[in-house]
């Protein structure tokens, strides 16, 4: 029996709020997406699980879980807590349109196991090392 795949997804903007980034790890390939826009840090973790769903989707797999580090944006994508801002709920009215939620499994892990965290910590700090330069 094949595992399931992992998909880790973190999303952030720095400025909070401010210009909106995240990053999608599959398969040990890193999908970074950085023209996202500006928004405050929950709307990028939720634009990142979208594009974990998106990705999930192109792979063609049917047995996955997608993992993230906010506790909020995993709590609303399991139907645990409200969407208490017109946003976040538009967000969650996407992720509902995209895929089946009802087959779809979202998990938070420690942000010292996010893969797609660590990915987007990297990129910024080389990014800025190459502006100091």
């Amino acid at each position: 029996m094949p595992k399931r795949l992992k998909i880790f997804f973190d999303g952030g903007c720095r400025p909070n709020p401010g210009p909106m980034e995240a990053a999608v790890v599959a398969r040990g390939v890193t999908h970074y997406f950085d023209d996202l826009g500006d928004g405050t840090n929950n709307d990028a973790e939720w634009l990142a699980l979208i594009a974990a769903l998106r990705v999930a989707q192109r792979l063609g797999v049917t047995d996955f879980v997608l993992l993230g580090d906010s506790a909020l944006v995993v709590a609303q994508a399991n139907g645990r807590q409200r969407c208490r801002t017109p946003a976040l709920q538009a967000h969650l009215d996407a992720f509902e349109v995209i895929g089946d939620v009802r087959t779809v499994r979202v998990r938070k892990i420690a942000r010292s196991q996010n893969l797609a965290g660590i990915a987007l910590d990297r990129r910024r700090h080389a990014a800025g090392i190459a502006r100091a330069a």
